[in-house]
């Protein structure tokens, strides 16, 4: 979807913390696209993006899913993590609204698993689910990818005919 863009930001919220993370990372840059410019940030996404929006007609961030994990471990005693979380999102999407442009956000469903034997991981899925809805609610398509094909969502929902 972002190849058709002229001047195309990838938006990465992975941190090299660790060799194999490393190591993914390194792959991620070998496949994309030599012109395409890469912002690495982990978590003040809005804050790095909007100076840039009037640059690029194509904006991919990768991924959703990182970046929610980032912002709850950024402060895991918060009692209102969630809130924070979708606060930061809903400017994120703000922002997309008032920058126009192509914009592919890429996340994970977690929610299709086991049930995290863990406190922060049952509050993570949570969250991201909570993330992925708020998104999806707001965006003009929704995908789902499985074994490298593409489901779209919205016109699965849309009871209208023809659709």
């Amino acid at each position: 979807m972002a190849r058709d863009g002229e001047r195309v930001l990838f938006i990465a919220t992975a941190e090299a913390l660790d060799e194999a993370m490393q190591r993914r990372i390194a792959a991620h840059r070998r496949y994309r696209p030599e012109h395409w410019d890469t912002l690495e940030e982990p978590i003040g996404v809005t804050r790095a993006v909007r100076p840039l929006v009037d640059r690029y007609d194509t904006f991919v961030l990768d991924c959703l899913t990182l970046w929610v994990s980032n912002l709850l471990l950024e402060d895991e005693e918060a009692s209102d993590a969630e809130c924070a979380v979708l606060e930061a999102v809903r400017r994120l999407l703000d922002l997309i609204d008032a920058a126009g442009g192509r914009w592919i956000l890429v996340s994970n469903e977690v929610g299709q698993g086991i049930v995290p034997a863990s406190p922060l991981g049952r509050e993570y899925r949570d969250v991201l689910g909570r993330v992925n809805q708020l998104v999806a609610s707001r965006s003009d398509k929704a995908y789902l990818m499985v074994a490298g094909l593409a489901l779209e969502l919205k016109s699965l929902a849309d009871p209208s005919p023809g659709a």
